[in-house]
């Protein structure tokens, strides 16, 4: 037996024993940790249970192929469970790996201009535009915290949560220098430029995963500034955090409410906040979120979008795609499963899976 297989029988012979333990009627905070192993342990145990079935079945279809009249179909049975086992032995290692808490969550998306004046501004609000779109293909629910609309129809800084299942494991892989090649509308000599725009996805924060005491925090309010009405002038709506142990201040005057404007402000605060715990905690994270989405140079980047040959690249995966108009509708399923399957892969030898 396999160093492997021999791993699989215990963690089965682990979730037996754990469930005889809840049969035998734990209480209070031992029936909490026992119910949350058993949790954890059962759909990995429902794949090895899927593997050794196919395994079996494998060993009787081999006992047939000396049957001249069973032997065609065992060599069909045969190859049918080979696949079979295939595939579950990969879904069995991807089930082992260790799971990111912030995976099944929500997530917040922050998206600013950076290198490229005007049309970098131009295409931060398409490529807002265009993770709103796959959010709705997704079926999530995009919410608007802050968007902040240069003259000429750009994007000088928007935030949106967005929320629904494994929302932060598909788009964390976003966060990074978005680089755009492609001719300005105002361009009239037809020159292509080249613009960054940087991208920040964190994982929302419940109460739970960031403790902020009241005494931390500085809060002003302020008359909101900038387009919207006679309203705006007038009261003091807009809202400024300051967290004053880590120096981060958020500022919101999106809503007309300060209530409502305060709200939003502690919510991302607490998704900023968040993501520093898990920076610190995780070596391979970037240190802060400044490091995590860089500093905007046309240099760096991890994906350029380049119009004029309808074209769009993700270095780190090597992966082209030839249809940039579809990734600008929201499609970025082909882009997004290449990025998960090699993080899936890396882990995989991490871990000697």
């Amino acid at each position: 037996m396999s160093v492997f297989d021999d791993r699989l029988d215990r963690i089965v012979a682990r979730s037996e024993e754990v469930q005889a333990q809840l049969a035998e009627g734990l209480s209070g905070e031992q029936f909490t940790r026992a119910s949350r192993e058993y949790a954890e342990l059962e759909g990995v145990v429902g794949r090895i249970m899927a593997l050794r079935g196919a395994e079996r079945a494998l060993a009787d279809a081999q006992g047939l192929l000396d049957d001249p009249d069973m032997r065609d179909l065992a060599q069909a049975e045969i190859e049918t469970q080979r696949a079979a086992i295939d595939t579950l032995r990969h879904e069995v290692r991807l089930a082992l790996l260790p799971r990111d808490a912030a995976d099944a969550g929500n997530a917040i998306l922050e998206i600013r201009p950076a290198a490229g004046g005007d049309e970098a501004a131009l295409f931060a609000a398409e490529l807002f535009g265009a993770y709103r779109r796959y959010a709705d293909l997704q079926g999530w629910r995009f919410e608007i915290m802050e968007y902040d609309a240069s003259e000429l129809g750009g994007l000088r800084g928007g935030i949106a949560a967005i929320s629904g299942r494994g929302v932060f494991a598909h788009l964390k892989f976003e966060s990074g220098v978005h680089r755009v090649q492609r001719v300005p509308a105002t361009e009239s000599q037809g020159r292509i430029h080249t613009s960054t725009v940087t991208v920040a996805v964190l994982p929302e924060a419940e109460d739970v995963d960031v403790e902020l005491n009241e005494t931390d925090l500085r809060i002003d309010v302020y008359r909101a500034s900038g387009a919207g009405g006679q309203h705006v002038n007038k009261t003091e709506s807009a809202v400024r955090i300051t967290h004053m142990p880590t120096g981060l201040v958020v500022a919101m005057q999106e809503e007309k409410s300060q209530h409502k404007n305060r709200a939003k402000a502690m919510k991302i605060l607490r998704a900023r906040l968040y993501e520093r715990e898990r920076a610190s905690a995780h070596e391979s994270r970037a240190a802060d979120r400044r490091a995590q989405v860089g500093t905007g140079d046309r240099s760096e980047r991890i994906r350029t979008y380049n119009f004029p040959q309808g074209r769009v690249t993700d270095h780190r995966i090597n992966l082209t795609l030839y249809k940039i108009d579809r990734v600008m509708l929201g499609e970025f399923d082909d882009i997004v499963g290449g990025l998960i399957q090699d993080e899936q892969a890396a882990l995989l030898a991490a871990a000697g899976l």
